[in-house]
């Protein structure tokens, strides 16, 4: 039997781009996200044109009684994961903290860090049963660093970057990997999420710039869970040629 990946944030982006490397490298699949028509096509394709079998779980990752729920009735069969990668994250807003939305900051906070815990809590003790795993982190370079109004996001993300370390030495007499992968600009429904659908305004974050693509962060997944039994890679920090930080970006005309 194939490998088993779960990948959270599936419907788009590098969710979507993870299920199919990992699809095209012999894994089957459970993905997960809320959009479930994104979900079931995601699924015909990769059935289609190979021979991963795919899992449909479409819940919201901040409904923990969701969440645990979905694992729970798992086939048997798929409850053996290989691979989990916390990939469903998002911004929404962007502003100095006095005038901050609520609600947008439950939604980062409930998403970024207890959507991945509530996930990590459900699938960890079936590694620990299944005596091998894998657990992939997808954070930020607003983890390592804040930006001008980025206050809660780069708060969450640096939440992840300690929960990834913490994971790591929790699990670690478990024999169970725990790797964060940080990418700096990517293009994706990231800035449409963010600016609550402004499409012009989130095409000038990527403006006069050529910024990672959501399969430069899936090969990268791919590298770090294919790597021999004894190797684990802890930490990796992606950014575009062009990105240095999150305020210095090189942009030509």
């Amino acid at each position: 039997m194939n490998k088993i990946a779960l990948i959270s944030g599936a419907s788009a982006g590098i969710g979507y781009a993870i299920a199919e490397i990992l699809a095209n490298n012999n894994f089957d699949l459970i993905i997960t996200g809320r959009r479930k028509e994104r979900l079931d096509t995601l699924k015909a394709q990769i059935e289609k044109r190979t021979k991963s079998k795919v899992i449909c779980l479409c819940f919201d990752i901040r409904n923990k009684e969701e969440v645990f729920n979905s694992i729970e009735c798992l086939p048997q069969e798929f409850k053996k994961i290989d691979v989990l990668v916390n990939n469903a994250g998002l911004a929404s807003g962007l502003g100095v903290i006095q005038d901050g939305d609520l609600e947008d900051w439950e939604k980062m906070i409930d998403t970024n860090v207890k959507g991945l815990l509530y996930l990590s809590r459900a699938v960890s003790p079936l590694m620990i049963e299944n005596k091998k795993g894998h657990i992939v982190n997808i954070g930020s370079l607003a983890g390592r660093e804040v930006y001008p109004n980025g206050n809660v996001y780069c708060a969450t993300k640096h939440a992840v970057d300690a929960l990834s370390k913490a994971m790591r030495i929790d699990l670690l007499p478990h024999g169970i990997k725990v790797t964060q992968i940080a990418p700096g600009l990517v293009e994706t429904e990231f800035s449409i999420v963010r600016f609550h659908g402004n499409k012009e305004r989130a095409d000038n974050v990527y403006k006069d710039m050529t910024p990672l693509c959501p399969d430069d962060i899936a090969d990268a997944v791919l590298y770090v869970i294919t790597r021999p039994k004894h190797v684990c890679i802890n930490d990796m920090l992606i950014t575009p040629t062009a990105q240095a930080s999150s305020t210095n970006v090189i942009r030509t005309k």
